[in-house]
């Protein structure tokens, strides 16, 4: 009976072993299934990640000719600002300039002009000037010497010489 019971539980522990055998030899089936879908996996991700990269560098080597290229119109803008900063100086230059000659022809004239009227007779350059814009003849008088000033108002019309007054006070 012994060696019936034995050879029972040795059965049974063969029986167990053999399952245990054969759920084993399932899992390992398994684990490598699993394993080769991993490895197709990680394939799909190293392809991904290489795309990635060359994406990457092709992006970077896009941006850095973008900077160099607008670096470079950046300094066409700036040489172009420059240039035209240097021609607006010479135009501001060349303006005062003809503003001094204009001036100066303005003075030269009116030192003639006030030559002609020192010359003449009170009386006729008094009628010139009363007929003349109030503003131009103070102009014409303010360059003659007081005396011939003097002459030329009292040989005026009262109203028109006292106009004339008001605008050399000023």
């Amino acid at each position: 009976m012994i060696k019936l019971f034995l050879l029972t539980i040795f059965t049974l522990v063969s029986l167990n072993a053999l399952e245990t055998n054969d759920k084993l030899f399932e899992c390992t089936e398994i684990f490598k299934a699993r394993k080769s879908e991993l490895l197709i996996e990680l394939e799909r991700i190293d392809e991904q990640k290489q795309a990635l990269s060359s994406l990457k560098t092709a992006t970077e080597e896009l941006l850095k000719k973008r900077e160099i290229k607008l670096s470079q119109e950046e300094e066409v803008v700036e040489r172009k600002l420059a240039e035209i900063s240097s021609k607006e100086e010479n135009v501001k230059k060349m303006l005062q300039k003809n503003e001094e000659i204009l001036e100066e022809i303005k003075n030269i004239k009116m030192n003639k002009i006030a030559q002609t009227f020192a010359k003449m007779k009170a009386a006729s350059a008094a009628n010139i000037l009363a007929e003349m814009n109030p503003t131009e003849a103070a102009s014409i008088l303010e360059s003659l010497k007081p005396k011939t000033v003097g002459k030329i108002l009292t040989k005026m019309d009262s109203q028109k010489a006292s106009a004339l007054t008001l605008l050399l006070a000023k």
